[in-house]
């Protein structure tokens, strides 16, 4: 299988170094002085991680990208929110759901 995992880069200033990081296997991490030497790093270690699971016979984590996703999720909020988010709709004349759907969008950019 091909490593489909979700990594990042980001800097550590407790550590002063560059961590590596996967979402699908939280509990590994690799530091390293470049973004690239911490990429590689974590990548070499999840593949290492891969190889010892299927050896034991584990479960995988499924990737991220791989997931097949329904496109609703609940949300709660507090009744004064959900008041004002229904108002805004109306006067948009948008459903809530279009509305919240592309705040959301527009945020996560």
């Amino acid at each position: 299988m091909s490593d489909h995992y979700t990594y990042r880069v980001t800097w550590s200033a407790e550590d002063e170094e560059h961590v590596g990081l996967c979402a699908e296997f939280p509990s590994l991490s690799w530091l390293a002085s470049t973004p690239e030497e911490a990429l590689a790093g974590v990548r070499r270690l999840v593949a290492e991680s891969v190889e010892d699971m299927r050896a034991n016979g584990e479960d995988l984590p499924v990737p991220y990208a791989d997931r097949a996703y329904s496109g609703k999720f609940m949300v709660r909020v507090p009744p004064e929110t959900h008041r004002a988010l229904a108002i805004r709709a109306a006067e948009e004349g948008v459903s809530m759901n279009r509305l919240v759907g592309a705040r959301l969008v527009a945020r996560s950019l």
